[in-house]
């Protein structure tokens, strides 16, 4: 079985970029998207040869990715990628309430008709009851992303992108729970349109309420997970 890599062979770093910091990059990229996994052990050794770097600059991007709670240590098996408990959820799920409700609020007052329009063209292409869900979960990210982007407050936006690399701990997408991405793809046409309509109260509000029917989403997974167990 021959291993995925998330380089090619030989591939340097890019110019004037250190290797620690591409390998940082990869890495949390590999988490982000579910190449590495809640739980999962990882060793430096193995990493290195991923990536196609010596041990060094995996060992920095290993330090850096503690520091952001990405990994963590496990005793008798090392450095595993970090799990969130349900207390950690729970305040996961508060935070992105708050935060993304404010973006929303700001978007209302902020955002430029280019941004309005491809919010608008992000939620027209949701392929929610189509897609499978890793398909409906990227383009959920594309969604959240762009709306972030048009609040316009870049440190609104550094500790969104913050919030963003821990939703990468929760595991399977909530997009897998029945009627969960025709939901938010409505839910996305309302906050949008609460967006266009420049009603930042509306916004917000509807952003709250979409990041709860998340949130219950998320609960659903976590009890079949447990009842699984």
């Amino acid at each position: 079985m021959v291993r995925k890599r998330m380089a090619k062979d030989g591939d340097a770093a890019p110019a004037g970029e250190p290797r620690g910091e591409t390998a940082y990059l990869k890495l949390k990229d590999a988490i982000r998207s579910g190449d590495l996994k809640p739980g999962q052990r990882v060793r430096e050794s193995e990493m290195a040869a991923r990536l196609d770097v010596s041990r060094t600059p995996v060992r920095e991007a290993f330090r850096r990715l503690e520091a952001d709670g990405l990994l963590s240590f496990a005793p008798y098996r090392g450095m595993v990628i970090s799990e969130l408990d349900h207390q950690a959820v729970m305040e996961l799920y508060f935070m992105r309430e708050v935060l993304e409700g404010t973006a929303a609020g700001l978007a209302a007052h902020r955002a430029s008709e280019a941004e309005v329009s491809m919010l608008q063209e992000i939620v027209a292409l949701d392929p929610a009851g189509e897609g499978s869900p890793a398909a409906v979960a990227g383009h959920n990210r594309r969604f959240h992303s762009s709306m972030y982007h048009a609040a316009h407050n870049r440190y609104l936006l550094k500790t969104l992108n913050v919030l963003q690399d821990a939703m990468a701990l929760l595991g399977p997408t909530t997009m897998r729970v029945q009627g969960r991405s025709d939901a938010a793809k409505a839910e996305h046409a309302a906050i949008v349109q609460a967006i266009a309509d420049k009603d930042p109260d509306s916004a917000e509000r509807l952003m709250r309420e979409h990041i709860r029917g998340a949130q219950k989403a998320r609960l659903h997974l976590l009890a079949a997970s447990e009842n699984d167990d």
